[in-house]
């Protein structure tokens, strides 16, 4: 048994006890465990402290230890779960979707088998398989947003859509969200992430044996495309397809396809050009190319950038029970309300500030935890020397500068200096500000305080 087919394994098993699947931080344990990391490991990886870690582990050791009747440990679980697998779960185990690989988004609202059968006598099959999608932990007020991409796909039948924003500012949380809001519209919800970088071929073939899984998958690229339309037109379906920035090159400008991926790009334009009833969300942290060039008024293609989630972000700190809520906004601000660096900076002050935000704040903002620092790395990781020479500049200033005054601070041809800057908008790294009719850009001051701290090193 692979790592994979332990953890669903461990699933079913939890799920049998509990009627809840496993949790995300309870998977990260039983996958660093399996992989052989150190309860502290998992807790750097996490962004939670070890003893939480610990605490967590050892409830999930008792619940394995009472369904397996024996005692189950960090030391021992990856030989008992493997020595498992003919441990059978009852296949009648109430669920609240039907389908393949069903993840209950909403455990509250399950029906019971009763009512299952009840719905099913009276309404199509749903089918969904939200494969390695994460857990919802908690979803803080987006509701505008939600109402955007209801309309989109219900109303208008719009049949892509590219849900964008910076790392950690909540694509999939919304995403996952909105599959509750709408499930009833569809035949099937698929998400898939593309983090891992698979093929268009090794994909579609992911996604077609969700709709037939006795039917052999053809190997040919362009038999698999026919498939797919045949089928998203045959049934009304919703793909999520997470991640989509991994199939971009690092080092190249924004939404520029690793080579061997260009396929799909002409797969996305397809999607939208062909007649169906069935709904592609893209996520991404750069805005593909195809997007920008497709996107019309009258075409059924749309993008939704998110921002700063406001004042709403309050949520995040009162889960922390951070002090001084006068503060806050302060605090929001700082962090442009990206739930991400919220989350990572308030179990810092939680940690080391004892919940007090008011001390905290007298140092020099924005204070980096490193975990941050290091996401922030991985996005200027990914820039051209361009781009690079954009930010230096933006970052020497302490105003914003139009594109005329960071053209005769750089040195840069017209060209590269316009190439540049459209690739960091779509990066989302550039704040633009409209004074008089003309367009000035900045650094949001969390960059700004990365780009100053790197340059110490």
């Amino acid at each position: 048994m692979d790592v994979q087919e332990i953890l669903k394994l461990a699933d079913k098993l939890v799920f049998s006890k509990t009627g809840k699947h496993l949790e995300y931080l309870e998977e990260a344990i039983l996958r660093g465990t399996i992989q052989g990391q150190k309860y502290s490991q998992i807790a750097e990886d996490s962004h939670l402290s070890e003893g939480h870690i610990r605490d967590v582990a050892c409830e999930l050791w008792k619940i394995l230890s009472d369904i397996l009747d024996e005692n189950v440990s960090k030391a021992n679980v990856r030989y008992i779960l493997k020595r498992g697998n003919s441990y059978h779960v009852s296949s009648a185990i109430g669920r609240s979707f039907v389908g393949i690989n069903n993840v209950n988004i909403c455990p509250e609202m399950a029906r019971s088998p009763t009512e299952t059968q009840n719905s099913e006598q009276t309404s199509k099959q749903l089918h969904i398989d939200l494969g390695d999608a994460p857990e919802i932990f908690s979803f803080f007020d987006r509701t505008p947003q939600l109402s955007t991409l209801e309309n989109w796909i219900t109303q208008d039948r719009t049949r892509l859509i590219a849900l964008l924003g910076i790392s950690g500012i909540g694509k999939t949380t919304l995403a996952l969200c909105l599959i509750d809001q709408i499930k009833t519209q569809f035949d099937y919800i698929i998400y898939r992430s593309l983090r891992f970088s698979p093929t268009l071929e090794q994909y579609l073939s992911q996604i077609l044996k969700i709709f037939s899984e006795s039917s052999e998958i053809p190997q040919n690229i362009e038999t698999q495309i026919s498939q797919i339309l045949d089928y998203l037109r045959k049934y009304r379906c919703l793909i999520i397809l997470d991640d989509v920035q991994a199939l971009f090159s690092s080092g190249q400008l924004a939404g520029q396809y690793k080579s061997g991926y260009e396929d799909y790009q002409l797969f996305f334009k397809q999607i939208t050009e062909v007649n169906h009833n069935s709904c592609f969300l893209l996520i991404s942290s750069e805005k593909p190319r195809e997007i920008a060039e497709l996107e019309k008024s009258n075409s059924p293609i749309h993008s939704l950038v998110l921002g700063s989630l406001g004042l709403g972000a309050k949520e995040i700190l009162s889960s922390y029970q951070l002090l001084e809520s006068e503060t806050w906004e302060t605090l929001i601000n700082i962090y442009q309300g990206n739930p991400l660096w919220l989350n990572i900076t308030a179990a810092l002050i939680r940690e080391l500030f004892s919940c007090k935000v008011a001390d905290f704040l007298q140092y020099d903002m924005p204070l980096l935890d490193k975990s941050l620092q290091s996401r922030l790395e991985k996005l200027l990781g990914r820039l051209t020397e361009e781009e690079v020479t954009v930010i230096t500049q933006l970052f020497q200033e302490t105003e914003a500068l139009t594109l005329a005054e960071i053209l005769n601070k750089t040195q840069l041809s017209h060209s590269d200096l316009i190439n540049a800057i459209k690739s960091l908008c779509m990066r989302f790294l550039l704040e633009t500000q409209e004074r008089e009719k003309i367009t000035f850009f900045t650094l949001n001051s969390v960059m700004m305080q990365y780009v100053k701290t790197r340059q110490k090193h």
